[in-house]
């Protein structure tokens, strides 16, 4: 209760910032939330399914077909059965699963690390500066949740909980395959340990948790939400099972291993005002790289270290719009853990004042970023 509260509060602070700072500049705060960007891509899937496209003066097509169908889906659901539109049906949506998200958050950091460093990493979630987002019609806060959980469930032995959580994920987003990677490592690496064990001992081998055939159940099921859309979009477009990636290609997206990205951080140094936002980018790849060392060092479970770390690969290393980056990490919250017990082993009075700031931050940062002129 004392993580959920206080992520509600950090929520509240930071759409009250960006209902007074929208009203300012005689925009509606509404409207940035569940209808501009991908939140209005969403949408049109759920009001005319699949089949949208925007063709640009460039060539480049703009295919609704990009995006997954697990969040339009759910509000058609909600607004067939309430008054709400589309777009506040997705903001329903996320609200709920922002929620289930701190709450899944929680209860990993907990399992791992203690009550006190699952507080704290459910509010450093909270206090991201991209963490407004967590607050739009967008598909982070639902595919966050459900990994989440879904890594919690690995971590108890749940296996097949693991599997189809992880297999909503893949209806979710591209990134669902970081959750099922976590599922099919942890599982083949405890697979390996109990064949060690049983040719060591010449004896049963331990279960870790749940019979085999739980495990190997769980496993199947995972990657099947996003194996069958990929296959369905394959076969709308008549590609096969290369027709997402010509989807993407459309958007200008896809995986060149961080070329792109490390391009566009080279070219920030060609003139002195912008090599600053360059050194910026360079200090934050930094540091996602230290809290990843760190958390390997700390001897974070297995699942945690394989979802966060190809979370943070596939945003890294994708050519996509850039500015989103922030954004595509935002699910990789393990990455969050050692803060999160450095945070846990301070005063309270001192975490809460670290916290708080950071929050004000943060909610400041969110209404500059929203009321600008790209997408999150």
């Amino acid at each position: 209760m004392p993580a959920l509260l206080g992520y509600a509060a950090v929520r509240a602070l930071g759409l009250v910032t960006l209902a007074v700072w929208s009203a300012a500049r005689d925009k509606s705060a509404h409207q940035l939330l569940s209808a501009r960007w991908d939140s209005l891509w969403y949408t049109r899937v759920a009001e005319l399914g699949y089949g949208y496209e925007v063709r640009l003066p460039g060539g480049d097509v703009h295919s609704n077909l990009a995006f997954f169908p697990l969040l339009p889906w759910l509000e058609r659901a909600v607004s067939a059965v309430s008054p709400l539109s589309y777009a506040d049906a997705g903001l329903l949506v996320s609200a709920v699963a922002s929620l289930a998200a701190a709450w899944g958050i929680f209860a990993v950091a907990d399992h791992v690390y203690g009550h006190r460093a699952g507080i704290c990493a459910v509010l450093l979630w909270a206090v991201l500066p991209v963490g407004i987002v967590q607050s739009m019609a967008y598909s982070e806060s639902l595919f966050t949740a459900l990994a989440a959980w879904s890594l919690y469930a690995v971590l108890t032995g749940r296996w097949l909980t693991a599997g189809l959580l992880a297999s909503l994920a893949g209806l979710t987003r591209p990134v669902g395959a970081a959750v099922v990677a976590a599922v099919w490592v942890t599982a083949l690496a405890s697979f390996v340990r109990e064949r060690s064990t049983f040719v060591r001992e010449r004896s049963t081998p331990a279960k870790d948790g749940a019979p085999g055939w739980r495990r190997a159940l769980g496993m199947l099921i995972a990657p099947l939400g996003a194996a069958g859309y990929v296959l369905w979009v394959g076969r709308r477009t008549g590609r096969g099972p290369l027709g997402y990636l010509d989807v993407q290609a459309g958007w200008r997206n896809g995986f060149d291993g961080g070329y792109a990205f490390a391009r566009f951080v080279a070219d920030k140094f060609t003139s002195f005002p912008s090599a600053l936002a360059g050194l910026g980018l360079l200090v934050g790849v930094g540091l996602l790289v230290r809290l990843y060392v760190t958390g390997v060092r700390q001897r974070q479970p297995l699942p945690l270290l394989v979802y966060a770390g190809v979370v943070t690969v596939l945003a890294l290393c994708a050519s996509s719009y850039f500015g989103s980056k922030p954004r595509l990490l935002m699910p990789a919250f393990p990455l969050l853990l050692p803060l999160a017990r450095a945070l846990a082993g301070l005063r309270t009075s001192r975490s809460v004042w670290v916290l708080g700031g950071v929050a004000v931050a943060s909610a400041a940062y969110g209404a500059f970023w929203l009321n600008g002129s790209g997408p999150p």
